[in-house]
């Protein structure tokens, strides 16, 4: 899974993330509140009181138990291989792995390509890799920029073998360190394609057959291509063709402006490419803030050697071939007509990515998948064609598509780890960042300002918007880099943090303390009093809160 994707977020997911827990009547009548990181708790926990030392102790319930509907598929085994096993060693897969030997469960996670799955083996890491040489390419080929700091430097060049090797470095050591601190924690790393054989029980390479009391499935996504492209990894290539960077061609045409097409196209044009957008949608950068959008273009597409086509498809693409170039028939989205026909040099598609959920063995446990996504609740919990809960099986991450990120993927597998230990838990969606690491950086958490406003239409409340710029800013003017903007769309009435973006530098890290507000329930009127260091771009989001109007 990679940072750079189409989110699809279930705005029925409680933006709140509060719970009571009851103390015995000697020690307190008054019910505390306690808020959970990006989880919810729900079942009601047990707690006694060491009347010595005042402590509290967390005993579970022993009445309260997750029980899903039985589905009439067979009968599932007596004794188990292992209380947990993971299909797919991806981020996600990893993150649910090490977090159940933590709770003491026997685990094993299978994988049948490579561990580190598409975020560190072809995507989040070797792109990250080479958006760091875009990022000094274009500080040091700024003449302007460089000049302000009065520093003087000559013409920068760069060995495209060389930041090819810097990406594949990285993704090789990413992965081993993902898979020695499995062995390390004593997780069994089983090898061969992975696919349900029945009730807790699952095949994976020669045939072999493992047991477990609790299953995950955790496959991750493709690139996901549209008929009529063909791609032949030369000329028309995916995401997992680009980050070897075999070639950087003059000219290229990347179908899709979401976050892996503005990706590519910072890299592209920082290595000398000329880049065509191709966008079906009426706008460049359609799964953002509009408002942030705007603003991105006027920064990160107009001054460089960019040009857009908007509102029509790429029905039909043909790869290079006998001295001719790549062709892009391009089709007027509304009136199905063909528009123009492009030729270039070369052809990135990234119109998102799609499930990899074919040969899983679903409909050994009568799962029927949605466009190829495996139905859950929002405990994961993999649901039947009989609109039945299957027991012991969950999916997480990319393959259950409610929020294709790698982050995400590795936070549904701690959820789900909690709850088969006892301790029932919802992840909070809305609590979970996303970041676009262009150059400025884009980044959100919670609702865009469309989807507030129809959010607070249904529901009969108020909105307001507060916004600040990096130019006002100490540090970011220190390093000569003024534009951005952050956003806060929130209820003035009760101070709920509804939504956050930002654009400016480092805004990938300046996310997280917005995100971790709407996970534990934080109101603007507390986070106010907020200290920040100065001078520091944190003071950035210090004042976008000190700026929102609230109620009371």
């Amino acid at each position: 899974m990679q940072s750079s994707l189409t989110l699809s977020v279930s705005h029925s997911t409680p933006t709140t993330t509060r719970s009571h827990f009851l103390l015995p009547s000697s020690f307190s009548s008054k019910p505390i509140n306690l808020r959970f990181c990006g989880l919810r708790r729900e079942a009601t926990l047990g707690l006694s009181v060491d009347q010595k030392s005042r402590s509290l102790h967390y005993r579970a319930p022993r009445s309260k138990k997750i029980v899903a509907a039985v589905a009439d598929n067979g009968a599932a085994p007596k004794s188990f291989d292992y209380d947990l096993i993971i299909i797919g060693a991806g981020v996600g897969g990893h993150g649910a792995a090490l977090h159940a030997v933590e709770k003491g469960l026997k685990t094993a996670i299978i994988e049948g390509d490579v561990v580190g799955g598409t975020c560190v083996n072809r995507g989040c890491v070797p792109s990250k890799a080479l958006l760091a040489v875009s990022g000094r390419m274009r500080e040091l080929q700024s003449e302007h920029h460089m000049k302000a700091l009065g520093l003087q430097v000559q013409a920068a060049g760069y060995d495209r073998q060389g930041v090819a090797d810097h990406a594949s470095n990285l993704a090789t050591k990413i992965r081993n360190n993902l898979t020695n601190s499995m062995k390390a924690l004593g997780v069994d790393i089983l090898t061969g394609f992975g696919s349900i054989l029945g009730p807790q029980k699952v095949k994976y390479g020669n045939d072999s057959i493992v047991t477990a009391k609790n299953i995950i499935i955790a496959t991750g996504s493709v690139p996901f291509v549209p008929k009529g492209i063909e791609v032949d990894g030369k000329t028309v290539i995916t995401s997992d063709h680009a980050l070897k960077l075999e070639t950087v061609p003059d000219w290229i045409a990347i179908v899709g402006s979401g976050y892996i097409g503005l990706e590519f196209s910072d890299v592209y044009t920082a290595l000398g490419s000329e880049v065509t957008f191709i966008e079906a949608l009426d706008q460049l950068m359609p799964g953002f803030d509009p408002e942030i959008g705007k603003l991105a273009q006027r920064v990160l597409i107009n001054p460089r050697n960019i040009d857009y086509y908007t509102g029509v498809f790429a029905t039909k693409i043909t790869p290079a071939k006998d001295g001719k170039p790549v062709t892009i028939e391009l089709t007027d989205a509304k009136t199905k007509e063909v528009k123009d026909i492009l030729e270039v040099d070369a052809a990135l598609i990234a119109t998102g990515r799609a499930p990899f959920t074919n040969g899983l063995g679903l409909e050994n446990v009568n799962v029927v998948t949605q466009r190829g996504f495996v139905p859950v609740d929002e405990r994961m919990r993999v649901i039947d064609a009989d609109g039945k809960l299957v027991p012991n099986l969950y999916c997480i991450g990319d393959a259950n598509g409610k929020m294709m990120l790698a982050h995400a993927a590795s936070a549904q597998g701690i959820s789900v780890v909690e709850q088969v230990t006892g301790r029932d838990h919802v992840l909070n969606h809305l609590s979970i960042p996303a970041a676009c690491f262009t150059h400025p950086e884009i980044s959100m958490v919670g609702l865009t300002e469309p989807q507030a406003r129809e959010k607070a239409e249904k529901e009969g409340f108020e909105i307001s918007v507060a916004k600040t710029s990096f130019k006002a800013n100490t540090k970011a003017l220190a390093e000569n880099e003024g534009d951005g903007l952050a956003k806060l769309i929130y209820r003035p009435d009760n101070g709920e943090i509804l939504g956050v973006h930002i654009f400016g530098l480092h805004a990938a890290d300046l996310i997280h303390e917005a995100s971790n507000a709407i996970a534990l329930g934080t109101r603007i009127q507390d986070i106010k009093f907020a200290v920040h260091a100065h001078p520091t771009l944190s003071e950035v989001l210090d004042e976008l809160f000190k700026s929102a109007k609230v109620s009371f």
